[in-house]
């Protein structure tokens, strides 16, 4: 797996997102960790991929994967 370390985030949410938040955190805060790392993960593939347009090839028999610019 990864090295890892700890951040603090914060951010501004709508008040009842944030009070689901804040429970969640209480309840399951390693739940709550995934969604973050979830969330990252995915903007950062799609930075990638749009600062990289055609770097990813299909495999043969799949269909072409297309990128909206």
């Amino acid at each position: 797996m990864w090295e890892t370390c700890s951040v603090q985030l914060n951010v501004r949410l709508p008040r009842d997102i944030a009070a689901q938040a804040e429970e969640v955190q209480k309840t399951d805060p390693e739940f709550l960790s995934r969604v973050v790392l979830y969330g990252l993960t995915r903007r950062s593939i799609y930075r990638h991929l749009r600062e990289n347009p055609g770097t990813i090839a299909p495999d043969s028999g799949d269909a072409p994967i297309s990128v909206p610019s």
